[in-house]
Protein backbone atom coordinates (compact mmCIF):
# COMPACT_ATOMS: atom_id res chain seq x y z
CA UNK A 1 0.00 0.00 0.00
CA UNK A 2 1.22 3.51 -0.83
CA UNK A 3 -0.75 6.61 0.08
CA UNK A 4 -4.41 5.77 -0.38
CA UNK A 5 -3.83 3.03 -2.94
CA UNK A 6 -3.47 -0.68 -2.16
CA UNK A 7 -2.18 -2.83 -5.04
CA UNK A 8 -2.37 -6.63 -4.99
CA UNK A 9 0.23 -8.34 -7.20
CA UNK A 10 -1.07 -11.63 -8.65
CA UNK A 11 -4.08 -13.60 -7.45
CA UNK A 12 -3.35 -17.28 -7.17
CA UNK A 13 -5.77 -19.94 -6.03
CA UNK A 14 -6.78 -19.30 -2.43
CA UNK A 15 -6.07 -15.56 -2.55
CA UNK A 16 -9.42 -14.74 -0.95
CA UNK A 17 -8.68 -17.06 1.99
CA UNK A 18 -5.16 -15.66 2.34
CA UNK A 19 -6.45 -12.08 2.60
CA UNK A 20 -9.09 -13.18 5.10
CA UNK A 21 -6.50 -14.94 7.27
CA UNK A 22 -4.45 -11.73 7.40
CA UNK A 23 -7.50 -9.60 8.29
CA UNK A 24 -7.16 -7.61 5.06
CA UNK A 25 -10.60 -6.38 3.92
CA UNK A 26 -11.39 -7.16 0.30
CA UNK A 27 -12.67 -3.62 -0.10
CA UNK A 28 -9.22 -2.25 0.78
CA UNK A 29 -7.76 -3.58 -2.49
CA UNK A 30 -7.83 -0.78 -5.07
CA UNK A 31 -6.05 -2.57 -7.88
CA UNK A 32 -4.75 -5.95 -9.01
CA UNK A 33 -1.59 -6.33 -11.11
CA UNK A 34 -1.16 -9.64 -12.93
CA UNK A 35 2.25 -10.84 -14.08
CA UNK A 36 1.20 -13.81 -16.25
CA UNK A 37 -1.48 -16.45 -16.62
CA UNK A 38 -0.10 -19.50 -14.90
CA UNK A 39 -2.91 -20.62 -12.53
CA UNK A 40 -0.91 -19.94 -9.36
CA UNK A 41 -0.70 -16.29 -10.39
CA UNK A 42 -4.24 -15.48 -11.54
CA UNK A 43 -6.76 -18.32 -11.02
CA UNK A 44 -8.10 -16.81 -7.78
CA UNK A 45 -9.22 -13.63 -9.54
CA UNK A 46 -12.82 -14.66 -10.13
CA UNK A 47 -13.36 -15.84 -6.55
CA UNK A 48 -11.84 -12.63 -5.20
CA UNK A 49 -14.15 -10.47 -7.29
CA UNK A 50 -17.15 -12.47 -6.07
CA UNK A 51 -16.05 -11.95 -2.44
CA UNK A 52 -15.83 -8.22 -3.13
CA UNK A 53 -19.39 -8.34 -4.49
CA UNK A 54 -20.63 -10.26 -1.44
CA UNK A 55 -19.12 -7.57 0.79
CA UNK A 56 -21.11 -4.92 -1.15
CA UNK A 57 -18.06 -3.24 -2.62
CA UNK A 58 -18.89 0.10 -4.22
CA UNK A 59 -15.55 1.60 -5.26
CA UNK A 60 -14.05 0.68 -8.67
CA UNK A 61 -11.47 -2.09 -9.04
CA UNK A 62 -8.49 -1.63 -11.36
CA UNK A 63 -7.03 -4.69 -13.09
CA UNK A 64 -3.62 -4.09 -14.68
CA UNK A 65 -2.49 -6.68 -17.21
CA UNK A 66 -0.31 -6.78 -20.32
CA UNK A 67 -2.14 -5.55 -23.40
CA UNK A 68 -1.85 -8.96 -25.12
CA UNK A 69 -3.81 -10.59 -22.25
CA UNK A 70 -6.57 -8.05 -21.74
CA UNK A 71 -9.17 -9.93 -23.83
CA UNK A 72 -8.26 -13.23 -22.17
CA UNK A 73 -8.90 -11.79 -18.72
CA UNK A 74 -12.15 -10.16 -19.84
CA UNK A 75 -13.31 -13.52 -21.25
CA UNK A 76 -12.21 -15.35 -18.09
CA UNK A 77 -14.29 -13.08 -15.88
CA UNK A 78 -17.25 -13.23 -18.28
CA UNK A 79 -16.99 -17.05 -18.44
CA UNK A 80 -17.05 -17.08 -14.64
CA UNK A 81 -20.56 -15.60 -14.88
CA UNK A 82 -19.40 -12.29 -13.47
CA UNK A 83 -21.48 -9.83 -15.48
CA UNK A 84 -21.08 -6.08 -15.13
CA UNK A 85 -24.86 -5.66 -15.09
CA UNK A 86 -25.00 -7.63 -11.82
CA UNK A 87 -22.10 -5.83 -10.17
CA UNK A 88 -22.33 -2.85 -7.82
CA UNK A 89 -18.83 -1.71 -8.70
CA UNK A 90 -16.97 -1.05 -11.92
CA UNK A 91 -13.99 -3.11 -13.05
CA UNK A 92 -11.46 -0.98 -14.93
CA UNK A 93 -9.29 -3.08 -17.22
CA UNK A 94 -6.00 -1.25 -17.67
CA UNK A 95 -3.60 -2.71 -20.26
CA UNK A 96 0.08 -2.06 -19.81
CA UNK A 97 2.92 -2.20 -22.31
CA UNK A 98 6.53 -2.91 -21.55
CA UNK A 99 9.14 -0.33 -20.54
CA UNK A 100 6.56 2.35 -19.75
CA UNK A 101 6.05 3.97 -16.35
CA UNK A 102 2.53 3.69 -14.89
CA UNK A 103 1.59 6.18 -12.21
CA UNK A 104 -0.70 4.50 -9.69
CA UNK A 105 -0.59 7.17 -6.99
CA UNK A 106 1.31 10.43 -6.58
CA UNK A 107 4.34 8.72 -5.03
CA UNK A 108 3.70 5.25 -6.44
CA UNK A 109 4.50 3.91 -9.93
CA UNK A 110 5.66 0.75 -11.65
CA UNK A 111 7.52 -0.24 -14.80
CA UNK A 112 6.87 -3.66 -16.41
CA UNK A 113 9.49 -5.55 -18.40
CA UNK A 114 9.19 -8.91 -20.20
CA UNK A 115 11.05 -11.92 -18.85
CA UNK A 116 11.70 -15.32 -20.43
CA UNK A 117 9.66 -17.56 -18.11
CA UNK A 118 7.18 -18.66 -20.80
CA UNK A 119 9.54 -18.77 -23.79
CA UNK A 120 9.91 -22.57 -23.65
CA UNK A 121 6.13 -23.02 -23.89
CA UNK A 122 5.81 -21.48 -27.35
CA UNK A 123 6.49 -24.76 -29.14
CA UNK A 124 3.25 -26.20 -27.74
CA UNK A 125 1.00 -23.47 -29.17
CA UNK A 126 0.69 -24.91 -32.65
CA UNK A 127 -2.44 -22.87 -33.33
CA UNK A 128 -0.65 -19.63 -32.49
CA UNK A 129 -3.48 -18.45 -30.25
CA UNK A 130 -1.66 -17.72 -27.02
CA UNK A 131 0.22 -14.77 -25.64
CA UNK A 132 3.37 -15.72 -23.78
CA UNK A 133 3.68 -12.46 -21.90
CA UNK A 134 5.29 -12.80 -18.48
CA UNK A 135 6.26 -9.66 -16.61
CA UNK A 136 8.68 -8.52 -13.96
CA UNK A 137 8.08 -5.17 -12.27
CA UNK A 138 9.99 -2.32 -10.73
CA UNK A 139 7.91 -0.46 -8.14
CA UNK A 140 8.88 3.00 -6.92
CA UNK A 141 7.29 4.41 -3.75
CA UNK A 142 8.46 6.64 -0.91
CA UNK A 143 11.94 6.88 -2.48
CA UNK A 144 12.23 3.07 -2.44
CA UNK A 145 12.70 0.87 -5.51
CA UNK A 146 11.39 -2.69 -5.27
CA UNK A 147 11.90 -5.26 -8.01
CA UNK A 148 9.37 -8.11 -8.16
CA UNK A 149 9.58 -11.24 -10.24
CA UNK A 150 6.82 -13.78 -9.84
CA UNK A 151 8.40 -16.33 -12.19
CA UNK A 152 11.46 -16.09 -14.43
CA UNK A 153 13.18 -18.19 -17.07
CA UNK A 154 16.84 -17.68 -16.22
CA UNK A 155 19.19 -15.80 -13.92
CA UNK A 156 19.58 -13.12 -16.62
CA UNK A 157 15.99 -12.06 -15.93
CA UNK A 158 17.11 -10.84 -12.51
CA UNK A 159 19.21 -8.19 -14.24
CA UNK A 160 16.30 -6.56 -16.10
CA UNK A 161 16.28 -3.51 -13.81
CA UNK A 162 19.96 -3.51 -12.90
CA UNK A 163 20.43 0.02 -14.22
CA UNK A 164 17.73 1.26 -11.83
CA UNK A 165 19.54 0.05 -8.70
CA UNK A 166 16.62 -1.56 -6.80
CA UNK A 167 16.71 -1.43 -3.00
CA UNK A 168 14.61 -4.57 -2.52
CA UNK A 169 14.42 -7.68 -4.69
CA UNK A 170 11.59 -10.21 -4.42
CA UNK A 171 12.39 -13.30 -6.47
CA UNK A 172 11.24 -16.89 -6.80
CA UNK A 173 13.76 -19.72 -6.53
CA UNK A 174 11.85 -22.50 -8.32
CA UNK A 175 13.56 -21.89 -11.64
CA UNK A 176 16.96 -20.58 -10.53
CA UNK A 177 19.64 -21.56 -8.03
CA UNK A 178 19.31 -19.75 -4.70
CA UNK A 179 23.06 -19.44 -4.16
CA UNK A 180 23.51 -17.94 -7.64
CA UNK A 181 20.65 -15.53 -6.99
CA UNK A 182 22.28 -14.36 -3.76
CA UNK A 183 25.55 -13.71 -5.59
CA UNK A 184 23.72 -11.66 -8.22
CA UNK A 185 21.97 -9.69 -5.48
CA UNK A 186 25.36 -8.87 -3.97
CA UNK A 187 26.66 -7.50 -7.29
CA UNK A 188 23.47 -5.42 -7.63
CA UNK A 189 23.98 -3.93 -4.15
CA UNK A 190 20.52 -5.06 -3.10
CA UNK A 191 19.68 -4.04 0.47
CA UNK A 192 17.05 -6.71 1.05
CA UNK A 193 16.44 -10.00 -0.80
CA UNK A 194 13.14 -11.84 -0.32
CA UNK A 195 12.86 -15.40 -1.62
CA UNK A 196 9.54 -16.91 -2.75
CA UNK A 197 8.27 -20.17 -4.31
CA UNK A 198 10.15 -22.27 -1.76
CA UNK A 199 9.35 -25.97 -2.08
CA UNK A 200 9.42 -28.39 0.87
CA UNK A 201 12.49 -30.19 -0.50
CA UNK A 202 14.33 -26.87 -0.93
CA UNK A 203 13.62 -25.62 2.58
CA UNK A 204 16.44 -27.31 4.53
CA UNK A 205 19.22 -26.68 1.93
CA UNK A 206 17.97 -23.10 1.67
CA UNK A 207 18.25 -22.56 5.42
CA UNK A 208 21.93 -23.52 5.26
CA UNK A 209 22.54 -21.15 2.34
CA UNK A 210 20.77 -18.33 4.16
CA UNK A 211 22.78 -18.92 7.33
CA UNK A 212 26.07 -18.59 5.45
CA UNK A 213 24.90 -15.62 3.38
CA UNK A 214 23.78 -13.71 6.47
CA UNK A 215 27.20 -14.20 8.04
CA UNK A 216 29.12 -13.03 4.97
CA UNK A 217 27.09 -10.08 3.74
CA UNK A 218 25.57 -6.88 5.01
CA UNK A 219 22.31 -7.11 3.13
CA UNK A 220 19.20 -8.75 4.57
CA UNK A 221 17.86 -12.06 3.21
CA UNK A 222 14.36 -13.29 4.04
CA UNK A 223 12.55 -16.50 3.15
CA UNK A 224 8.96 -15.42 2.46
CA UNK A 225 6.07 -16.73 4.53
CA UNK A 226 2.34 -16.02 4.80
CA UNK A 227 1.76 -12.69 6.50
CA UNK A 228 5.26 -11.35 5.91
CA UNK A 229 5.43 -7.56 6.14
CA UNK A 230 8.22 -5.85 4.21
CA UNK A 231 9.83 -2.65 5.43
CA UNK A 232 12.78 -0.86 3.84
Amino acid sequence: MCGNYSLLVDTGDGESKALLSQNIPYSSINGILISHLHPDHFSGLGALIIQMKIEDRANPLDIFIHESLIDTIRDFIYSSYIFKEKMDFVINYIPYIYDKTYQVEKEFNFIPKPNTHLEAYKIFDRAGKLSFSCSSFLFSFNNIKLQYTGDIGSIEDIMLFNESAPDILISEISHIDAAELINIAITMNIKKLILTHISDEDEQPLLKILSLARQDNNFEIVAAYDGLTISA
